[in-house]
């Protein structure tokens, strides 16, 4: 009878010690879940910024029969240019002339009336500089430079606008979009009755540079986007 029963006892404390780690198990399992609550958000800062550097190339033609006086046409143009952006504070801008393309009607051939002129040479005279204001005064006077002679091409660049300081900008755009990016993470703890924990995760996202809008490509908005995952934890 006494040697039957130690079979029993002995299931016994087995289920018994299978339950309480079965507990422990699920107890453990439970709490792990619970810590590896989430949630990723996405945070947004934007700035509006003046560019300060301008690219500015100026297409110009001059036509003729001879291209020695063509040549001669061009260099004089873009002397009046340099002089004209002088008047107007742009004098230690850096400035360059392209070589000119030159087309040559005559060698192209198959034209019943050809036009007066045998030759026609374009040129690109850019100027680079950091003086922003000094050259949108310069486009909106261009027309006395028509008026002087300099016959500016229809299908020439427009001007680019640019901002150069964004390492600069970064790192206040990043703590700003952060910390939009944690109160939305509050916003959602807060919905589901749970606090913010520790950052899990982050991801700087996309950092944009962009024209405000089409008439004012002189004024540059800044975007970061920013993802940031949080831990979640109950209150």
């Amino acid at each position: 009878m006494g040697d039957r029963s130690l079979p029993t006892i002995g299931l016994f404390a087995l289920a018994v010690a299978l339950g309480a780690s079965g507990w422990w198990i699920g107890d453990a399992l439970l709490r792990f879940r619970t810590a590896d609550r989430t949630v990723a958000v996405k945070g947004l800062a934007e700035r509006e910024v003046p560019a300060d550097l301008v690219v500015w190339p100026m297409a110009f033609t001059e036509a003729g029969n001879d291209l020695t006086v063509i040549y001669e046409q061009t260099q004089a143009h873009a002397r009046l240019i340099a002089e004209y952006l002088k008047g107007l504070g742009l004098e230690d801008a850096e400035q360059s002339l392209s070589p000119p393309k030159i087309q040559d009607f005559a060698a192209e051939g198959g034209r019943e009336n050809p036009p007066p002129n045998r030759y026609k040479a374009e040129v690109t005279y850019t100027v680079r500089t950091a003086k922003v204001a000094q050259v949108k005064q310069a486009m909106a006077r261009s027309g006395e430079l028509v008026r002087a002679g300099v016959a500016f091409a229809p299908w020439g660049a427009s001007p680019a606008f640019l901002y150069t300081k964004l390492n600069d900008l970064k790192p206040g755009l990043l703590a700003e979009a952060t910390q939009a990016a944690r109160r939305t993470a509050e916003q959602f703890a807060k919905d589901s009755e749970s606090s913010v924990g520790r950052i899990r995760n982050a991801n700087q996202g996309q950092i944009s540079i962009e024209d405000r809008d089409s008439g004012t490509p002189d004024v540059k908005k800044v975007r970061v986007v920013t993802t940031v995952e949080y831990e979640l934890r109950d209150d």
